[in-house]
C-alpha cells in the first residue's frame, strides 16, 4: 500500500508488502518494516529500526535508533522508545530450538516512556504514562504512571502525564495537575468537585 504523500521514508530503508503508514510519519536510514505492519500518524522511526511482522504502532510515537519491535508487541499512541531499548518475545531462547509458538505478547500503553538501553522482558504490560529509566530491566507488569528503575526494575516513584517526577504532594510541577493514590495502590488524576449552591 503506497504511503501518504506527507510521509517521509529514507531511500536506504525497506518497506515490505501490506504495510500501512499514517500521514506525517518519518522513517529514517537503514530501517526495515516487515509485512502486515500498521504504523500510525505523525510517528518518527530513527536509524536502524526494525518493526514486525504484524506489529501495530499507534499515532505520535517516537522509536529511536537501534530498536527492534517484534511480533507480539503492541505500541499504543504517544509511546517513546529510547535509543537501543530492547524487547524480547520468548523467555527461554535456544538457537537450535524453534520456539515461535511460545512467543509472549507485550503491550506498551498510551504515553509510556522507555529509556535508552532498557530491556522489556516479554509477556508484560507497561501501564499508561509509565516511565522506564535508562538501563532498567522490566520483568513484571508496570502500573500506570509508575517510575521504574534498576535491575530488575522496581518502582521508585510516580511520574506525571507531563513527564515530571512527582514529589510527596503528588502535584505535577510542569502543569499543576493533582494526583492521588487510590485504595488499590494506583495513581489517578485527582478530581476536584466544586460545591454548587442549592
Amino acid at each position: 500500500m503506497p504511503a501518504p504523500s506527507s510521509t517521509y521514508i529514507h531511500e536506504s530503508s525497506y518497506i515490505d508488502a501490506n504495510v500501512k503508514i499514517g500521514e506525517g510519519t518519518k522513517i529514517w536510514h537503514f530501517s526495515h518494516i516487515l509485512g502486515d505492519v500498521t504504523i500510525g500518524k505523525n510517528c518518527t522511526l530513527g536509524q536502524n529500526v526494525m518493526i514486525g511482522p504484524s506489529v501495530k504502532i499507534g499515532d505520535n510515537c517516537k522509536i529511536q535508533n537501534n530498536v527492534s519491535i517484534y511480533k507480539g508487541i503492541t505500541i499504543e499512541d504517544g509511546v517513546f522508545c529510547g535509543p537501543s531499548c530492547v524487547f524480547t518475545n520468548v523467555n527461554n531462547p535456544r538457537a537450535e530450538i524453534e520456539r515461535k509458538e511460545e512467543f509472549l505478547d507485550t503491550t506498551v500503553r498510551r504515553g509510556a516512556t522507555i529509556g535508552a538501553n532498557a530491556t522489556i522482558v516479554c509477556g508484560h504490560e507497561l501501564g499508561e504514562y509509565s516511565f522506564i529509566a535508562a538501563g532498567a530491566v522490566v520483568t513484571k507488569n508496570v502500573k500506570p504512571f509508575a517510575l521504574m528503575a534498576g535491575v530488575p526494575a522496581k518502582q521508585i516513584g510516580w511520574m506525571s502525564k507531563a513527564g515530571s517526577k512527582l514529589e510527596k504532594n503528588l502535584v505535577c510541577p510542569i502543569d499543576n495537575t493533582e494526583y492521588e493514590e487510590n485504595l488499590d495502590g494506583y495513581l489517578v488524576i485527582k478530581v476536584n468537585f466544586t460545591e454548587v449552591p442549592i
